[in-house]
């Protein structure tokens, strides 16, 4: 099994790169989606589900901007991937050391631990994300003041929905970089690691669920006891499918993160001074159902996201690439 090599942190950032370049291509307009139904609070009406979303996003914005802070995300998931999924592999090695084997326990323990390494990425790299993702809702309810008017006659006062922070075209065109230096310049370092807290409670959970569910499902896939080899397909299915339910299983706590690490709001939307205080302001304002926005769009990126993930790592592309092992359809 994969956890029995010895660990090469070039092949690592290999296969995280190849990794997250090809699954973030293909999900990165739904993970926009994702953060802008999280976003949206209860009574606004500006996005129905995810297709809707998509489609208002391409007539409003073009094309392209369904791609809008996939470049942060290009950036850092190599780095993020090869932390996760090494750091994952090095705990489940040092675990079986004594025993030869690893209960279920341990599997959760490593992963809990792979959890906790790769937030010091995954922090920053979703703090600038989310800005870059969800610019596009602010411009869009800067330019649609929805009123709802009364059989009696007359206009509530309201689901208004609009921004006095900046114009709309300065947050369409807001990158990255001058992000990053105006958090860098006004708030320092700890401003990329806003919503800490909130990562570590969805990452960590990710993590315990996910690495366990994955070895035991990919364990299915052997041909035999004699013959521990799997299909590629099979790590590929069984990388979508713990992955699914991983996701599912913390998107309460991405919820939260999101609105926790989103920068600009409108004028009706109201700021957070932590987690618990998210918590308690969501289930006042928007009710428990409000913990699963956006809860199907997540498990459809994070779904083939894993699923190639861990296609790449058990072929072994970065392994075969510096010549540390021969290429193959089949894990080690």
């Amino acid at each position: 099994m994969a956890q029995q090599q010895p660990i090469s942190l070039p092949a690592k950032l290999i296969n995280g790169g190849v990794a997250g370049i090809v699954g973030v291509t293909c999900v990165f307009p739904i993970d926009l989606a994702k953060t802008r139904l999280q976003n949206q609070r209860s009574g606004q009406h500006l996005y129905k589900n995810m297709l809707d979303c998509l489609i208002k996003t391409v007539k409003s914005e073009g094309y392209f901007s369904m791609y809008r802070g996939a470049a942060v995300n290009l950036t850092l998931v190599t780095p993020e991937k090869a932390i996760k999924l090494a750091a994952n592999d090095f705990f489940r090695h040092q675990l079986s050391k004594n025993s030869g084997r690893l209960t279920v326990f341990k599997e959760m323990l490593a992963g809990c631990c792979a959890g906790m390494c790769q937030v010091i990425i995954t922090t920053p790299m979703e703090m600038l994300k989310i800005q870059m993702q969800d610019a596009g809702r602010l411009a869009a309810q800067q330019r649609v003041i929805p009123c709802v008017v009364l059989k009696m006659g007359g206009t509530s006062a309201v689901l208004s929905r609009s921004y006095n922070t900046i114009p709309a075209s300065q947050v369409m065109r807001a990158s990255a970089t001058e992000i990053t230096r105006e958090l860098l310049r006004t708030q320092g370092v700890t401003a990329l690691y806003r919503g800490l807290g909130a990562t570590l409670l969805r990452d960590i959970p990710f993590s315990v669920v996910y690495f366990p569910l994955f070895a035991h499902l990919h364990r299915l896939g052997q041909r035999s006891s004699d013959d521990p080899s799997v299909p590629f397909h099979w790590s590929f299915m069984s990388g979508c499918l713990a992955g699914c339910i991983a996701a599912i299983a913390v998107s309460p706590c991405d919820v939260v993160k999101t609105r926790l690490q989103s920068l600009r709001k409108g004028v009706n939307e109201e700021n957070y001074k932590g987690v618990v205080d998210c918590v308690r302001k969501i289930l006042r304002k928007e009710g428990p159902r409000a913990f699963l926005k956006g809860a199907s769009c997540r498990a459809l990126v994070i779904a083939p996201l894993f699923g190639i993930a861990q296609v790449v790592y058990f072929v072994g592309v970065g392994e075969y690439l510096l010549g540390y092992a021969p290429y193959n359809l089949y894990s080690p």
